[in-house]
């Protein structure tokens, strides 16, 4: 006789949840053991077989939650993208200024990458060598950029950034700083991320705070010489 349940089993709903839990783990361990492969060997020179050796999973547990070894890379992107809505969702209810939120929105960015500084290269790797990474990649850095637009549009209605470009140009010049700053410094790789980025921003900034009138400048130039 088969039993649906053992008379003591807890309820499914505990159940379900300690078998989502490991299944979250089981792929989160092949996702980090992929990242730290692609770090030291390279994106293309990493094998799958050599994956799932280093996460001790066979191949078929691999492919049911990575249909490829570029979809690992595709993941990465993932989590990026969603630490990117989520902190544009927070910045939308808050009242911190947008010097502030961008400066540390900056630092969560490069939090991953500061863990794994191979990892950015592995991505550049991946995308010249994958037509499948690239096209997908594409679509992604495009949602990308309409959050970062979606942050300086804010931004712009409550007058803490200028407001003569449009907002779509200074969200691409902002993510233009902080990739062009990981892809230089990703060729060291050592711990001058955190100054480096904050060293960008701070020169990039200066040309994106709100821009004083000419009638106050003059004001202000009048009153000085009196």
């Amino acid at each position: 006789m088969t039993y649906l349940t053992h008379p003591h089993s807890p309820p499914m709903t505990a159940l379900t949840t300690r078998r989502e839990r490991r299944s979250a783990e089981l792929r989160e361990r092949i996702f980090r053991s992929a990242l730290r492969l692609f770090a030291v060997k390279g994106f293309a020179e990493t094998t799958v077989e050599d994956i799932t050796e280093a996460a001790d999973v066979g191949k078929g547990t691999f492919f049911n939650y990575f249909p490829s070894k570029d979809h690992i890379l595709l993941a990465f992107t993932d989590l990026q993208l969603g630490k990117l809505a989520e902190s544009v969702e927070h910045f939308r209810n808050s009242t911190q200024p947008l010097r502030v939120f961008l400066e540390n929105l900056a630092t969560r960015m490069t939090e991953e990458p500061l863990r794994n500084p191979g990892m950015i290269r592995a991505l550049l790797q991946g995308f010249v060598s994958s037509t499948a990474v690239r096209e997908v990649m594409i679509s992604k850095q495009d949602r990308a950029h309409q959050l970062h637009t979606q942050m300086v549009l804010i931004g712009q209605e409550r007058r803490e950034i200028r407001n003569d470009l449009p907002a779509a140009e200074i969200a691409h010049a902002f993510r233009q700083t902080i990739i062009g700053t990981l892809m230089i410094w990703s060729v060291a790789g050592d711990a001058s991320l955190a100054e480096r980025i904050r060293s960008a921003f701070s020169m990039l900034w200066s040309g994106l705070a709100p821009r004083i009138p000419s009638e106050n400048i003059a004001g202000e130039t009048a009153r000085e010489n009196i």
